[in-house]
């Protein structure tokens, strides 16, 4: 397999050994879903994980033929695909949080520096407009006039900065997830597609 795609050698390697292929390019973290297969989360936040994997549990159970198996073996396999689904759950809200939270820090990040020479323009600005009208109204109204025009500068934006925190996803693949396990668990898994 030697010059072959990495990719392919991943994909390889992960059938021969039974893991979820890993695709080495990427930074996204593998979710374990139902069936054993593997799950990438998305960049984004909307829409199904890429790769069309979807959570779907053995139709026949493990031992094959589902009248065979004792109240007590069912109740057994019912439990532990109940905690697999939880945990399985509970890895796409941390991966789906951890993935919004790396891209809100970059951009908080970059804003904060962006900021801090914004606030050097403006500083130098004012002065250079409360000296030049200054020499036509005198300085203190002129420092007055440049005061009440930040003021509403900074109104303007503190309404706009507040509609767009307002309109900030929270993690939808997560939501919507937990929203169809009360109609699996009463058998009514039709419902959720």
């Amino acid at each position: 397999m030697t010059g072959a795609d990495p990719a392919a050698q991943a994909a390889a390697a992960a059938s021969w050994s039974g893991q979820p292929a890993r695709d080495p390019d990427s930074d996204l973290p593998d979710v374990a879903v139902a069936g054993g297969g593997g799950a990438r989360v998305p960049h984004g936040g909307t829409g199904a994980p890429s790769g069309g994997a979807s959570y779907d549990a053995p139709a026949a159970g493990k031992h094959g033929d589902p009248e065979g198996l004792s109240l007590g073996e069912l109740f057994a396999e019912v439990s532990r695909d109940l905690s697999t689904l939880i945990r399985q759950e509970i890895e796409l809200a941390k991966a789906e949080a951890t993935v919004s939270a790396k891209k809100a820090g970059k951009g908080a990040g970059m804003l904060g520096g962006a900021g801090y020479a914004g606030h050097l323009t403006v500083l130098f600005g004012s002065i250079a407009l409360w000296w030049a009208l200054g020499t036509l109204i005198g300085l203190g109204w002129s420092a007055l006039v440049v005061a009440v025009l930040w003021g509403v500068v900074a109104a303007v934006l503190a309404s706009r900065g507040r509609k767009e925190l307002r309109s900030t996803p929270g993690m939808p693949e997560t939501t919507d997830s937990l929203k169809k396990i009360p109609q699996a668990l009463q058998g009514n898994e039709e419902k959720n597609r």
